[in-house]
Formats: C-alpha cells, structure tokens, sequence
C-alpha cells in the first residue's frame, strides 16, 4: 500500500439547496479504511484512517428545475477530522469536481447535487475544481467492478470482493454504510484509489483497499 502527503491550496465556495425532479445513475465511492472488515480491524482503524473518501456521481438520466444532467457527472473528495462513519469531532473539507463539459447552469445543478447527496461532509466546500468526469461499471459476476476518472485529479479502479481470498479473519462485514444518501451498491476491493489536487494539504495514493461501494444512486 503506498500512500504521498503534498502542500496545496484552498479557497471557498457556496451554494444554494438542490430543487430536483427524480435524477438517476452511478455511484463509485472509495475511502482510505477497510469498509470490508471483521470489527477488531475496524476499531483498530478507529480515528488513524479513514478520513479521506472519494464519492462520484455520473447521472443516466435527470434535470435540476429545467436543466438537463444526462451523462454529466460530479465528485466530491472530503478529508474529515475522524474516521468517516464515525462522529465528527471537527469541521472537514472538501473539493468538488465539476463535469468539464456543462454548461453554467448544469454546473451550479451539479453542485448543488453533490451538496444534497454529501451531506454534513459538504458543508465546507474549499474550491471547485472541473475536469472530464467518465465512470463506467464493467459487466461481471459480482457487479462490483468499476473504472472511474476525473481528469488527472483522481482515479478509481474497482473489482469485486473475494470472499475467499481477500478475507483476513473470515469475520468481515460492512463496517460502515456508503457515505452519500440515496445509494444503493456493493462493497468493492479498490485496486487503485487517489487525489492528486488542490484544496488540501496533502494528496493520497492507495492500492488493494477493502473500501469501496459501486452501484447507483436516485435522488427524487
């Protein structure tokens, strides 16, 4: 597992509440702690990992009021005071990262979708960033195999969980529950996972995690 801290800058951003028809797609979420694991490997990780998480939004199909988002998407990257899932003893942050290709009024949407869906966790938006955003699921037994990427900003590369081979004591289970509302997914191994960006003081690189969901997500 390999991991790198960098310096980078920050700045702040508001916006207003999500108005919505019903809006649909996929959802790839990674964070830097084991989501996969038996509790004495959780509560070892309690407030040492996990307080970094990647969560992307790419919609099939939807409008803000009356802007279109097909085939748009946003990611929120969020670095928290504690172990995410757990309760937050200090104000996080984040960055989000707006699809390149919308327009002014899809960006704002989109924005504000990420906000609604995030929660507490985007309540401190520090810069937005754009970027080309593609998120595909490959097709396979499990469903939980995924590539995603936002530019050079961040990457996710997912595969489905091995039951066999990827258990450590054979007492795991989902420790913590996907992070955005309105989800619904599968716990996925992380095969490459990290930020590369502005906004915080520090960026991550991360292989072979047992932290990951893929699916889909409905706002409505």
């Amino acid at each position: 597992m390999y991991r790198s801290l960098i310096v980078a800058a920050a700045a702040v951003v508001f916006v207003a509440p999500l108005t919505a028809a019903e809006i649909s797609g996929k959802y790839v979420e990674v964070r830097t702690c084991s989501v996969w694991a038996a509790p004495c490997f959780a509560n070892a990780d309690g407030n040492l990992a996990g307080k970094h998480a990647v969560m992307a939004w790419k919609i099939d199909k939807g409008k803000s009021g009356d802007v279109a988002l097909d085939g748009l998407g946003v990611v929120a990257v969020v670095k928290a005071s504690d172990t995410l899932g757990l309760k937050q003893t200090g104000l996080g942050k984040a960055v989000l990262i707006v699809d390149s290709r919308a327009d002014k009024a899809q960006r704002q949407a989109l924005i504000e979708l990420a906000r609604a869906q995030g929660g507490d966790l985007l309540k401190n938006v520090v810069t937005v960033e754009t970027a080309p955003i593609e998120l595909t699921l490959c097709e396979c037994k499990g469903g939980s195999c995924a590539n995603f990427s936002a530019g050079k900003l961040t990457r996710i590369e997912t595969r489905c969980v091995d039951h066999k081979h990827d258990k450590a004591c054979g007492n795991e289970s989902a420790c913590y529950p996907p992070l955005s509302k309105g989800v619904t997914a599968r716990i996925a191994v992380a095969v490459e996972h990290g930020y590369n960006g502005p906004g915080f003081n520090e960026t991550w690189q991360e292989t072979d995690r047992r932290g990951a969901y893929v699916g889909s997500f409905t706002v409505r």
